[in-house]
């Protein structure tokens, strides 16, 4: 019914960056807001961030000044990325949707969730 499929995932040093990409699909009538959490081992999952489809943007203050999130609305897609790489940022990073689905007689809201990306930096 509804997809995220997350890529840009790996392993990179201290200092270094990358780029995560979600792309939606299904059928979806409307993205209200897309963004990243991110889930560390024995850690809950945490708010990267988040970008409406408007373009109000909200960062966790761990990542500020270092991660931009971006999207494409015509391609259903949210982007971060992710410059001066910490340890502490090591996790799966998972894509996170609110949106409304189009079905025949109905619309709904809900939450949707991308399998994850892992993302490695190394000391």
């Amino acid at each position: 019914q509804v997809q995220l499929v997350e890529s840009g995932g790996g392993l990179v040093q201290a200092g270094g960056s990358l780029r995560l990409s979600c792309a939606a699909s299904g059928r979806i009538f409307s993205i209200n807001v897309m963004g990243w959490y991110r889930q560390a081992p024995g850690k809950e999952r945490e708010l990267v961030a988040t970008i409406t489809s408007s373009g109000t943007i909200n960062y966790a203050d761990s990542v500020k000044g270092r991660f931009t999130i971006s999207r494409d609305n015509g391609k259903s897609t949210v982007y971060v990325q992710m410059d001066g790489l910490k340890p502490e940022d090591t996790a799966v990073y998972y894509c996170y949707a609110n949106l409304e689905i189009a079905q025949e007689f109905r619309k709904m809201i809900g939450n949707y969730w991308g399998q994850g990306t892992q993302v490695t930096v190394s000391s």
